[in-house]
């Protein structure tokens, strides 16, 4: 190493203790993005677009009171015949208040058998789970439940 260059990273480190020491660096913390229903009904648009969404043949099964919101079970059960001429095509499922509005997408066909889907999901906050399924006529299904969570998730701070 050349004495130059050894010259200039101290003088680099100790211009950048100081700047840190006299508070003029700033301390980044990672946090979050605010999530807010806004942002649910956005993802819900960008999959599904303008058409219209109706209430039923969707049952979305999740408890209603969760104590740790890191592992939640959900299972979404279509009420479709499963044929080549009628069934779901895909389930997409939405929360309020996690960082990522959109939880999954699950795209099925008359080879699932059925239409249903079980997984367990991470809720940041007790909120809204949305769940819609698209028929193989592009009709769109929905269903919603509300969930309370006492020990929330998905809100790990670094500081």
């Amino acid at each position: 190493m050349r004495k130059s260059e050894g010259s200039t990273r101290r003088q680099f480190l100790g211009i950048a203790g100081t700047a840190a020491a006299i508070g003029t660096v700033p301390v980044v913390s990672l946090r979050p993005v605010a999530a807010t229903p806004e942002t649910m009904t956005a993802a819900i648009r960008n999959v599904i677009g303008s058409a219209a969404v109706r209430i039923g043949k969707v049952k979305l099964d999740v408890p209603p009171l969760v104590e740790n919101g890191n592992t939640v079970p959900m299972t979404i059960t279509v009420s479709s015949p499963n044929t080549a001429e009628d069934h779901v095509k895909s389930i997409h499922v939405f929360n309020e208040k996690n960082p990522q509005p959109n939880i999954g997408n699950f795209y099925l066909g008359p080879q699932a058998g059925r239409g249903q889907i079980s997984t367990r999901i991470r809720l940041a906050d007790s909120q809204k789970i949305t769940a819609i399924a698209r028929m193989s006529d592009d009709s769109l299904w929905s269903a919603t439940a509300d969930v309370v969570v006492t020990l929330a998730a998905c809100t790990e701070e670094v500081i």
